[in-house]
């Protein structure tokens, strides 16, 4: 199952894939929630209610199906209710691109973007001229929490996981770099398309095994997989959730490969008019344009 919110109609709507061109309207339907993130903190009752939807043939449907083409994509969460959660430098390539060998990290690196970065698949992306030069790309399996937990085991991590989708963690590498800290540079206004939609985590047995490219303009920048982490996905939750809670709809970013703007000699970061595309194994493929 592909859940995604979108706007059809001038309404906000939220839905699942019903097949490849069409989308079933969840939220006109009798019984389920008015939000994507009300159905996620409702759980196994939710996506056990969204399976019997998918059974019911079309004739029984009218009216909740809706073509793909004819909605404007949002965030799957178009409103986080806390910060995004990240994990730097979790590919080793990735950690000695930005610096040498030696900043491979012993314990998981973890910054927050705001939620006011936060956008949606297709959608323009400020480049923010104003206040950067160096805007840059970094391509990301991203994970949505599904139920609430607190030291929270590596064995039972992933029972903990709503789905998976796809971030791409842009960051100003000049501002990161004058602040000598993460915030202020990955928190710029729109700086963090998610989406186009959360792969329920039945779809992905092992997401510690997913192919992940990500092209400018159609050349491939990053190519790696997901055995390639430093820090595996269990890992994260577990150690994210030693002392804080985890809670529905928390999103994780797990960490980009090597191939950003930054690691080029000299660096290729982003200008106005570039087309950003991730695409990750069983997920999908986020697009954005830079304005």
């Amino acid at each position: 199952m592909k859940f995604m919110s979108f706007v059809w109609q001038d309404q906000v709507q939220y839905g699942v894939l019903y097949n490849e061109t069409t989308i079933l309207n969840l939220r006109v339907l009798d019984g389920f929630p008015p939000s994507l993130l009300e159905g996620i903190r409702a759980g196994e009752a939710f996506t056990g209610r969204v399976r019997e939807a998918l059974k019911k043939p079309e004739a029984t449907l009218d009216g909740a199906l809706v073509p793909l083409h004819e909605v404007s994509c949002l965030p799957p969460i178009p409103n986080p209710v806390r910060n995004m959660l990240c994990v730097g430098k979790n590919y080793r390539e990735h950690a000695i691109e930005m610096g040498s060998a030696e900043d491979i990290p012993e314990h998981i690196i973890v910054f927050t973007k705001a939620t006011t970065t936060v956008n949606a698949h297709e959608a323009p992306v400020d480049s923010h001229r104003t206040v950067t030069r160096e805007l840059d790309y970094e391509g990301e399996l991203a994970v949505v929490i599904g139920k609430e937990g607190k030291q929270i085991a590596k064995e039972n991590a992933l029972s903990h996981v709503f789905g998976y989708t796809i971030l791409n963690d842009i960051t100003a590498r000049d501002l990161q770099r004058k602040h000598k800290q993460y915030f202020i540079g990955k928190s710029l206004d729109g700086s963090c398309p998610v989406g186009p939609w959360i792969v329920d985590h039945s779809e992905i047995e092992n997401p510690n095994a997913l192919d992940i490219v990500t092209k400018v303009n159609g050349e491939v920048r990053q190519q790696s997989n997901t055995s390639r982490f430093i820090f595996p996905v269990e890992e994260i939750i577990s150690e994210l959730s030693k002392g804080m809670t985890l809670l529905p709809g928390d999103i994780i970013a797990t960490g980009t490969p090597a191939g950003v703007g930054n690691g080029f000699h000299p660096p290729r970061f982003l200008n106005p008019g570039d087309e950003v595309e991730i695409t990750v194994e069983k997920v999908g493929t986020l697009r954005n344009t830079i304005k």
